[in-house]
């Protein structure tokens, strides 16, 4: 059974709402996928700590044997936050092995103000991908939210607007794309694995 990575880092529970909504898409599609939601640990926490909520802790095997991946991350001044590129920066061996070519990848992001960086920051987490060789997948114009949204969505990847006081849920229009989103990754998955 193929399988799919959703991998983010969030503080405030806004990013991990598109995460939740993204594996719904895939639910939605009705492809024969196995969905495994990870996070990465803050820098301050001690690294024999495990969550005690929420997902467990990403390892490098599970970026590995996924035949898809979601990978998402609140905004910090237009680039991914600091624990998921921290993450990122120790999968040379990966690179060297080749292990992620040719598998689809997503990016999905939050902020608290619409021009906060979303856009930068997608493009921010497409850069390692794209290094690793992964086919970058974002979200067409036949998606109407795109065009309905007057807060999150981009055809870069999902995204979330929580407001100056990070209280704002998700809109309709921000669930909707991340939906799309996670079921456009389930199609393409199946697509290329044959299953």
């Amino acid at each position: 059974m193929p399988e799919i990575l959703i991998l983010y880092y969030s503080r405030t529970g806004h990013t991990s709402a598109l995460a939740r909504e993204i594996r719904h898409g895939i639910i939605a599609a009705k492809a024969d996928c196995d969905v495994k939601m990870r996070t990465v640990q803050p820098l301050t926490s001690n690294k024999n700590n495990l969550p005690t909520d929420g997902p467990p802790f990403a390892t490098k095997e599970d970026l590995k044997n996924c035949d898809g991946l979601a990978l998402g991350s609140p905004t910090r001044f237009g680039c991914m936050a600091t624990p998921l590129k921290a993450f990122m920066d120790q999968t040379s061996d990966l690179w060297i092995s080749g292990s992620l070519i040719d598998k689809p990848a997503v990016v999905f992001t939050a902020t608290s103000s619409l021009h906060g960086g979303q856009e930068a920051t997608l493009l921010s987490m497409v850069v390692p991908l794209m290094h690793h060789g992964m086919m970058i997948l974002g979200i067409p114009y036949s998606n109407s939210s795109l065009m309905d949204t007057s807060s999150g969505g981009t055809p870069y990847g999902a995204s979330h607007v929580s407001g100056p006081d990070n209280k704002l849920s998700l809109s309709p229009e921000e669930c909707s794309v991340a939906r799309t989103l996670g079921q456009r990754l389930a199609d393409t998955v199946v697509k290329l694995t044959g299953a």
